[in-house]
């Protein structure tokens, strides 16, 4: 195994760029980039798809169809067969048998050196020829008549590669990686014996130089316990960092927000509904976390239609009494714009002025919008990203909502955050994160181990059941005369549209053009148009419509997945519903069932359904718990479905796979409490070799 070359030691060891070792130029560097691999210890963490068995020599007569062998023999003939395509075929036989060797690209150099060589060393794939197996463009090693160079002692892997980058120069880039390996870090003996978990040498080892044992299964199939020990440490790296995140936030002091209440009192005598007690205990800890001085980190989690919304905005008065001013951050400007209207419904009543900051304010209502913002007149602003923007200033930013969290990313949420450093205080906010979308426990401890998590586990009261059912659109004709018969009971209908692309043009135009032919399906039926490409006010205007009963069909796209509340709207279709996830499924459903008539939901469906696609129309029909859901989620479709590719972290995980290596995050919870209590030498190291420069990601 080579040695590393001194330029490499004078570098970082492991954590050194790819660009140390001597074999890669800026060529090189480009292309193992497109593989996410800037580091030496990157290199490492590429792991084999696949392995060849070049260990022992296979008779030719043992050979079966597909498979992967190593065979040697001599060579009884090389010949350029004639036919509708140029070969060279090749005769090799051994004491046991004969196979031909075919290659369609060739010089004649080569075909003049198969010619004459005595014997040949073969790896190749075994197919069917015209008269007998043969390899198609095999490795050759040509062999002396008496050499026989020794068998390799390991499984040769075989890697991921890209356009420009062969497996041998992977594989001796592996090797050089290989010679720093004794000085690598490794977990401390008491993890080790713990978990019963290989060490760092002996588990990469055993990955890219396995022994001819091994079994290949275990291997590709991330079952054997060398994956499983680095699927736990990148697992761990990950969970400790948020774990710092949430370390350096606490160690901040922030304003404590005191008050009486008075202000919560006016607000819930107002409402035409009682608190559940899954919202008074939710409220109860948001208010504990707010009387302190470090900074409060919660997530509130609430299944569709749990009344996150009356929670957050009990949080806010408590802020707003206090003398801090509060923000409501929201993906889109659909449900930011609901917010707004919700908010101002509640609380001008009781002198506080709400403002929204969007994308498509005037320059004048902006900067009116900004100077109360910056005056702190301005108790409550609601808005979208634009609320982080540089030209935003807070006089005094005591608490950021921001609502469904996994749209955003950790950067952003940290970027409201901030904003509170610019006030007249200087303080940190409070941050109190919402969504919808519950997150199963193997989730929450890893994506989101930077903060407390709420629960409201509880519906409230007369929330009316869905009933699900899966249709293919070969019966829509049955489906649109489902919709005049509710219309003609006075029930209002959503029919949504989706599209394979993601293409908001696209999506816009159909759902117009879907409008279109409902309405002449329907010549009884007033039908409506929601999309993103619409005005605010003229959507608005719709939505308007909607809600106060003179529109019956709202078809939109799916910008109405969140935030949308019309309890008069009791029935559901959406239109391919095979191209949805599970969770926007679930988010989608929950925007009927809000009022006290029976709902329904109709899944539209075009066969032929995909394995994938039937599991999760069979998922959603079968129930409407959402976190029941939120795991079938997870083992469908991994965790992006539910936290988006934004969620900083989770989408550069290399090897674990939070879906298959669930079961591992225990043993890693319980890890980052012991390495931050008694061996935080090793926390640095750890989260270097697997985030590097993405360390401090989310630090402050």
């Amino acid at each position: 195994m080579p040695e590393p070359t001194s330029q490499l030691d004078e570098a970082a060891g492991l954590e050194a760029p790819v660009t140390a070792l001597e074999m890669v130029g800026p060529a090189t560097a480009e292309r193992l980039k497109k593989l996410g691999i800037l580091r030496v210890q990157d290199l490492l963490a590429h792991l084999p798809i696949r392995y060849e068995d070049r260990t022992r020599i296979t008779a030719l007569r043992d050979l079966r169809l597909g498979q992967w062998a190593l065979v040697q023999g001599h060579v009884e003939y090389a010949e350029q067969g004639r036919g509708r395509r140029r070969a060279l075929v090749v005769g090799l036989r051994d004491a046991s048998g004969a196979i031909q060797l075919r290659f369609f690209h060739f010089s004649p150099a080569q075909a003049a050196r198969l010619a004459r060589a005595p014997r040949l060393r073969c790896f190749g794939g075994v197919s069917q020829g015209p008269y007998q197996f043969e390899m198609v463009h095999p490795e050759c090693v040509f062999l002396g008549a008496g050499s026989e160079p020794p068998l390799d002692d390991c499984l040769t892997p075989v890697y991921p590669t890209t356009e420009g980058l062969s497996q041998r120069v992977l594989r001796q880039l592996v090797q050089h990686a290989f010679g720093l390996l004794a000085a690598a870090h490794d977990l401390p003996a008491e993890v080790l014996d713990r978990w019963r978990l290989p060490g760092f040498a002996e588990t990469l080892t055993a990955l890219h130089r396995p022994p001819p044992e091994a079994s290949l299964d275990a291997l590709v199939l991330c079952a054997h316990p060398a994956r499983r020990r680095l699927a736990f440490e990148e697992l761990l790296a990950h969970h400790l960092s948020l774990k710092r995140v949430r370390g350096e936030i606490r160690a901040q002091t922030t304003a404590a927000l005191l008050a009486e209440g008075g202000l919560k009192a006016r607000f819930l005598s107002t409402l035409p509904f009682t608190l559940t007690a899954a919202q008074v205990r939710v409220v109860a800890e948001i208010e504990a976390d707010l009387a302190k001085t470090a900074p409060m980190l919660r997530l509130l989690q609430g299944d569709v239609g749990s009344g996150k919304t009356v929670v957050a905005a009990c949080a806010a008065l408590r802020a707003i009494e206090a003398g801090s001013q509060a923000a409501v951050m929201a993906p889109t400007e659909l449900l930011a714009e609901q917010h707004l209207r919700g908010f101002r419904s509640w609380f001008e009543a009781l002198g506080i002025k709400v403002g929204w900051l969007g994308s498509r304010l005037a320059k004048s209502e902006r900067r009116a919008m900004l100077s109360g913002i910056a005056e702190g007149t301005l108790h409550l602003a609601v808005g979208t990203h634009a609320l982080f923007q540089d030209d935003v200033r807070f006089r005094r930013l005591g608490l950021a909502i921001v609502d469904e969290q996994h749209r955003f990313g950790v950067q952003q949420r940290l970027a409201l955050r901030d904003k509170g450093r610019d006030g007249e205080a200087g303080i940190v906010p409070h941050q109190l994160i919402m969504t919808a979308t519950p997150i199963p426990r193997t989730l929450a401890m890893t994506a989101y181990a930077d903060l407390d998590v709420s629960l409201i586990d509880e519906l409230p009261p007369g929330r009316q059941p869905v009933t699900t059912v899966v249709v293919p659109d070969a019966r829509r004709a049955e489906v649109i005369g489902r919709i005049a018969h509710a219309c003609g009971e006075g029930r209002q209908v959503y029919w949504v549209c989706t599209l394979i692309e993601e293409s908001e043009a696209l999506a816009c135009q159909a759902a117009t053009d879907t409008a279109a032919a409902l309405a002449a399906d329907l010549p009884g039926v007033r039908v409506g148009l929601v999309h993103g490409r619409m005005k605010a006010e003229e959507r608005d205007r719709v939505m308007g419509e909607f809600r106060g009963g003179s529109i019956d069909l709202l078809v939109a796209t799916t910008v109405i997945e969140v935030g949308v509340d019309v309890p008069d709207a009791s029935l559901m279709i959406i239109e391919n519903a095979e191209r949805l996830g599970l969770a926007q499924l679930h988010q989608l459903r929950g925007r009927v069932g809000r009022g006290t008539r029976h709902s329904d939901c109709v899944l539209l469906y075009h066969a032929p359904l995909s394995e994938l696609a039937r599991a999760r129309l069979s998922a959603i029909r079968g129930t409407q718990d959402g976190f029941a859901i939120a795991r079938r989620d997870l083992e469908l479709r991994g965790p992006g479905e539910l936290l988006g590719t934004r969620q900083a972290g989770l989408h550069r995980l290399k090897v674990a796979d939070l879906g298959r290596d669930g079961d591992l995050l225990t043993a890693v919870e319980h890890t980052g409490r012991v390495l931050l209590r008694r061996h935080p030498e090793c926390v640095d190291a750890i989260i270097r070799r697997w985030l590097g420069d993405a360390l401090h990601y989310g630090s402050v």
